[in-house]
C-alpha cells in the first residue's frame, strides 16, 4: 500500500529524515514511534503534500506522490484519511456539520445519504448522543472519536493518524488506541500511526518502526524493543514504560 524510498527533509541545517525507506501491507497497522521531535509528524506531512521532501521517493497503491499535480494529489487526499493531533474540529459547527463538512465539499451525497453516514460513524465510535454538539460541549477524548468519525466518514483506504492520544489521560487513551484496532479490522484499513505513547503503539502495532535522530533505529514488532541490545532503545523502553505506567497511578 505505502513505500517509502530513501526519504530524506531537512530544514536549513537541521536534518530531520536522514534516507529512510520501509513498507507498509495493505491492512497493516503500522506504527512510526519515537520521542517528540525525530520527524514523525514531518513524514506524514510529506505523504500528503503538506511538506515535499528533498530527496526520495512515496509510493502509495504504486503511484508517487512526489511532484504531483495538485489536481492528482486532492484525489489522493479524498482516499486518505488524517487524524490530527487537536481533532482540528471547526468550533462554530455541531458534531453533525463537522462530520458533513467533507462530504458535502468532496461528494455528490444527498443530504439524506450524508445523514445516513453521520449516524452510522458515530455509532461505530461510540458518540450518537452527541450529533448536535458542539466541540466546546466535549471531552478531550470525545473530541478525539468525533475527528476519528471525520476521518472514516470518506471510507479512506489509508488513513494517517499524528499521535492520536496526546493530551489524554491514559484510561482514555488505550480506549482510543483499542477502536483504532477495531476500526482498522471492521473497515479492513491501511493505517500509519504516529506516536510516541508507548501503551498506544503497543495496543495497535502490527509492525513499526522506531526513529531516531532522522534514522531507523528499530523495524519489527514493538515486543521486539524489550529484547533489543541497542542501548538508546533499551533506555527508550524502559523510561517509556515507566512513564506510562506512573500515569496510570
Amino acid at each position: 500500500m505505502v513505500e517509502v524510498k530513501n526519504l530524506s527533509k531537512s530544514f536549513g541545517d537541521h536534518v530531520v529524515l536522514n534516507n529512510i525507506s520501509f513498507n507498509v501491507d495493505e491492512g497493516e497497522n503500522f506504527v512510526v514511534f519515537g520521542r517528540s521531535g525525530t520527524g514523525k509528524s514531518v513524514l506524514l506531512k510529506c505523504m500528503v503534500g503538506l511538506l515535499e521532501p528533498d530527496n526520495g521517493d512515496i509510493l502509495i497503491n504504486n503511484k508517487s506522490v512526489v511532484h504531483i499535480p495538485i489536481k492528482e494529489m486532492n484525489e489522493l487526499r479524498k482516499r486518505t484519511g488524517f487524524l490530527f493531533q487537536g481533532s482540528a474540529l471547526y468550533d462554530s459547527m455541531t458534531v453533525r456539520e463537522n462530520l458533513e463538512f467533507p462530504l458535502t465539499r468532496n461528494f455528490n451525497f444527498s443530504a439524506k445519504e450524508r445523514e445516513a453516514k453521520v449516524k452510522d460513524v458515530l455509532e461505530k465510535v461510540g458518540l450518537s448522543k452527541a450529533i448536535d454538539k458542539k466541540p466546546a460541549e466535549l471531552s478531550g477524548g470525545m473530541k478525539k472519536r468525533v475527528g476519528l468519525a471525520r476521518t472514516i466518514i470518506t471510507e479512506p483506504e489509508l488513513i494517517l493518524y499524528d499521535e492520536p492520544t496526546t493530551g489524554l489521560d491514559p484510561i482514555t487513551s488505550k480506549e482510543i488506541s483499542q477502536l483504532i484496532v477495531e476500526l482498522q479490522k471492521d473497515l479492513n484499513i491501511t493505517a500509519i500511526v504516529v506516536t510516541h505513547d508507548l501503551i498506544c503503539a503497543k495496543i495497535v502495532a502490527d509492525t513499526s518502526i522506531v526513529l531516531r535522530a532522522g534514522k531507523i533505529c528499530y523495524e519489527g514488532e514493538i515486543k521486539g524493543l524489550e529484547k533489543a541490545d541497542d542501548p538508546f532503545l533499551k533506555n527508550f523502553f524502559s523510561s517509556e514504560l515507566v512513564d506510562a505506567e506512573a500515569g496510570e497511578i
